[in-house]
């Protein structure tokens, strides 16, 4: 038994038996308990299932309070209630859209559809799976796992809109990745990538001598994504013209290749997005009416990184790890670094975070970002509005590990202060007392002038070896010998 783990509370033998034997079959891993009493609440994570199955249970008071204690957690483990508990659902205190009707006798369909809708909603930290949706753990990212799990296993057409960068194409791989078309093709389409004159044979192919060019046959999307999901992206941008056609093959489910005349029928789920109002291109003429209507069956918002902005550490450790993997350079961002992208509105979304990650991963690979490496951009809001979190991430930042010991004369007792606490915060330090002196100051300078003093305290710790040096500043060894160079510091014998 390979797969995820099923709770099933049962107090009836025979049922529980019928129902473990199921998950296995299943290749899942179900463990049986006769009673929550059988669970050690204290010990237990409700984490620790990917769904719970609750049958007859002899002591109500005692699921009332398992159902507070799965409670707690904003997106506890899906409750699959057996009859024998429909009538006192509303009595357990979990979230109703996390309770889910299972009916008996036990359907195979029923049920595997339902923990496929289940392991949609389950993420192990760190993990980058495609088909798992956007990552994140905010209420909005909660709501649109909610929404891609219940349109999931039904072939209902999906528009998903919102803003550029959102990660529309995401989540349509995860309604794809939780539908019963997972094993199917998954097949992409830019319309708005495609020149209109092309755009009919890339939906539906051509026969040999279509047209100039055409020197062979060749499938259309829609026969690529035979018996699997089609995503139409960027639908606002279809030309009308071919807008009449693609209703056509959503109503009548079969279309002719360009050049032939046999009729085609077609077994593909289509998926739509669009970052453009389309309603508001309905009434300036640039979209139809009627197939807007066959396409918006169930909408499904994408919400902008602006309105989730919680799930900002999340998405950044999620594409270091990523780049990472890659082998496009790891970095870490520092609090008030962090502290600084969330102050940003984000008009490009995550596609824009990614970049910037990626960029920052190029130009500092292996190193700890602080604010001060952010291109301006992405300081201007956290600087404008007199970097808040800052005290908050002081305190996060102190731990109960010893300061580090300045070498003696080594540095001037002013650079000592700055360097204790550039070490303490992760960040360089504007001034002692985090106050700007009254005759203002050359930042290039004092930073520079801060940089450098660390720069000859971790020489003196190390005795003057590099390597050992660009350990303590978390620096690569050629980056070091770049500063050392840079600031004039490079003392004679020294490897350099």
């Amino acid at each position: 038994m390979s797969g995820p783990r099923i709770l099933v509370v049962e107090a009836d033998d025979a049922r529980a038996e019928h129902i473990t034997a199921l998950l296995d079959f299943l290749d899942f891993s179900p463990k049986r308990v006769g009673g929550i009493d059988e669970i050690d609440l204290a010990r237990a994570r409700p984490q620790d299932w990917l769904a719970i199955v609750l049958g007859a249970v002899e002591d109500l008071d005692e699921v009332c309070r398992f159902g507070a204690w799965l409670a707690r957690l904003p997106l506890h483990p899906p409750l699959l209630a057996l009859p024998a508990l429909h009538g006192v659902v509303d009595q357990l205190g979990v979230h109703p859209e996390q309770v889910w009707p299972l009916d008996w006798p036990l359907r195979h369909p029923q049920l595997e559809a339902l923990l496929r809708r289940a392991s949609l909603q389950v993420r192990q930290p760190g993990e980058a799976a495609p088909g798992i949706g956007p990552e994140g753990a905010s209420e909005p990212l909660r709501r649109l796992r909610r929404l891609i799990a219940r349109v999931a296993p039904f072939d209902t057409t999906v528009l998903i809109l919102g803003e550029s960068g959102t990660g529309k194409e995401v989540a349509a791989r995860a309604v794809h990745a939780a539908s019963a078309r997972a094993k199917g093709p998954f097949v992409a389409l830019n319309c708005g990538a495609v020149p209109a004159e092309l755009l009919e044979s890339e939906l539906f192919g051509h026969e040999k001598g279509a047209f100039t060019g055409a020197l062979a046959a060749r499938k259309g999307r829609f026969e690529m994504a035979e018996g699997g999901t089609l995503l139409l992206d960027e639908i606002g941008d279809m030309p009308l013209p071919m807008q009449v056609k693609l209703l056509r093959v959503l109503q009548e489910r079969c279309f002719e290749r360009v050049g032939g005349t046999q009729t085609v029928k077609c077994n593909v789920r289509v998926i739509a997005a669009t970052h453009r109002d389309l309603e508001a291109q309905i009434a300036r003429g640039s979209f139809r009416e009627d197939l807007y209507y066959r396409l918006n069956v169930f909408p499904i918002e994408m919400p902008a990184l602006r309105e989730r902005i919680e799930d900002l550490p999340a998405l950044v450790q999620a594409i270091v790890t990523r780049l990472a993997a890659d082998g496009r350079g790891d970095v870490r961002l520092a609090p008030d670094a962090m502290a600084a992208l969330a102050a940003y509105p984000w008009p490009g979304n995550v596609r824009e975070l990614h970049n910037l990650v990626e960029r920052l991963a190029v130009l500092h690979p292996g190193e700890s970002i602080g604010a001060a490496l952010l291109p301006p951009r992405y300081r201007a809001a956290w600087e404008a509005a007199g970097r808040p979190g800052g005290a908050a991430m002081a305190c996060a930042a102190t731990s109960p590990q010893p300061a580090p010991e300045p070498a003696a004369g080594a540095l001037s007792e002013a650079e000592e202060r700055a360097a204790e606490r550039a070490a303490l915060f992760g960040t360089p330090a504007v001034a002692a007392a985090d106050e700007l002196p009254e005759q203002g100051l050359d930042l290039k300078e004092h930073l520079a002038a801060i940089e450098a003093a660390l720069i000859r305290q971790a020489l003196a710790r190390a005795g003057g070896v590099v390597a050992q040096a660009a350990e303590l500043l978390r620096l690569r060894r050629t980056t070091l010998a770049e500063k050392l160079r840079k600031h004039g510091i490079a003392r004679e014998g020294d490897e350099v």
